[in-house]
């Protein structure tokens, strides 16, 4: 009886301060304003700003590499990445040379330099094979099969860097992925089918080859530029892609090389094409360490779209306005992208250390099965500290 009682006025007491608590102290819900306001917040309009400027670039790059192609008829795309390869190699690669320590030159070598090596090949072969595939196949083709790096990014992120995604991501990836099916279906109805040659299937197949080239390449230096260094990939870019694509260049195109009829005009378009890609070279690895290669890819998307509305004016294209409607739909697929952040999975097998300061954790024995654990791993910077999360 005496229990009741008691408890009889404790919820009294708790209803009675509930009710008297004053206006301004209860927490009101969000208005739609506020809702908006929290999506798009600093961190989400930054993202894609930069994955804008990179969209920018690839936009230079295509524009200057058609006027050398088209108009000068100056096929070079080997000679083209090797300007690039030199540029990161006197920036990059002597900065490298320069340290002191473990982060010297022939330190690093002495360590990884198999793996860089690869890598250099890779990327190489990447960009040579969706050039070459131009000679080919249609520019709708290229555009809709370049697509393909996007689930290979995915892939190998999941199951490389153990990165785990929710729907709201699929979501994203989805709609990008519409808006590049308009882009392509605006194209056809226009009549932009250039680059159609005698071997369409054989230049389809260079584009997907290419296309999961950049994937790999793309989650290599996404692994490397948030665990080592920036600028140790970019130096071992420089010294491995300057010295294979020189290879490539005087066994494959030093005839083509020979053919170019150079002016000032010329001069300019390589200086103009060896600044934005090496550009785009230097800023992509800043903006993958504050997003990742998966948002990456999706923001240069935009690219083509860049480069038809500069082909307005610069080479009569025609316009529909199916392309600001596949623009605006790849805008909204990255906003449903990076609205949400990804989290990473931890191993407990692998990963000895996490990131938990204030209680570490010990090697203790454990009876059956070992669960991994998930860690949260934000993507832009979130106001609240997440919590860790255990998966069974």
């Amino acid at each position: 009886m005496f229990s009741s009682e008691m408890i009889s006025s404790q919820q009294n007491h708790v209803v009675n301060t509930i009710e008297t608590m004053p206006p301004e102290t209860i927490t009101a819900s969000p208005t739609l304003v506020q809702r908006i306001r929290k999506v798009f917040s600093r961190e989400l309009l930054v993202t894609l700003a930069l994955g804008q400027v990179l969209s920018l670039l690839v936009c230079g790059i295509g524009l200057t590499s058609k006027y050398l192609a088209h108009e000068y008829h100056a096929n070079t795309p080997v000679f083209q990445s090797f300007l690039n390869y030199i540029l990161l190699f006197l920036v990059y690669t002597t900065t490298l040379a320069v340290r002191q320590g473990e982060e010297n030159l022939l330190a690093i070598l002495k360590r990884r330099w198999w793996k860089y090596m690869i890598l250099g090949l890779i990327d190489i072969e990447a960009n040579y094979l969706v050039i070459k595939a131009y000679q080919y196949t249609t520019l709708a083709s290229v555009q809709l099969l370049d697509c393909f790096t996007i689930p290979v990014v995915l892939l190998l992120s999941w199951f490389f860097l153990l990165v785990r995604y929710k729907a709201v991501h699929f979501v994203g990836v989805g709609v990008c992925l519409l808006g590049i099916g308009c882009m392509v279906g605006a194209d056809v109805l226009v009549g932009r089918q250039q680059g159609l040659g005698d071997h369409k299937l054989l230049g389809d197949l260079l584009v997907l080859g290419g296309a999961m080239l950049y994937g790999i390449s793309n989650v290599c230096e996404e692994f490397i530029v948030k665990n080592l260094s920036r600028v140790e990939f970019l130096g071992m870019m420089g010294l491995f892609g300057s010295f294979f694509s020189g290879i490539q260049l005087a066994i494959m195109e030093h005839k083509e090389l020979l053919k170019v009829q150079w002016d000032w005009q010329i001069g300019l378009l390589y200086i103009g094409f060896s600044a934005c890609m090496f550009g785009l070279y230097s800023f992509m690895p800043v903006v993958i360490r504050r997003t990742s290669a998966t948002s990456v890819n999706l923001s240069l998307l935009t690219a083509d779209l860049y480069s038809l509305f500069c082909g307005l004016f610069l080479f009569q294209y025609k316009f529909s306005g199916l392309y600001l409607l596949s623009f605006i739909i790849i805008i909204l697929g990255l906003v449903f992208y990076t609205s949400s952040s990804t989290y990473v999975a931890q191993d407990p097998r692998v990963y000895k250390h996490f990131r938990n300061a204030g209680h570490p954790i010990t090697d203790t024995p454990t009876l059956g099965p070992l669960e991994p654990s998930v860690t949260y791993t934000s993507l832009r910077q979130e106001i609240e500290e997440e919590p860790r999360i255990r998966v069974a």
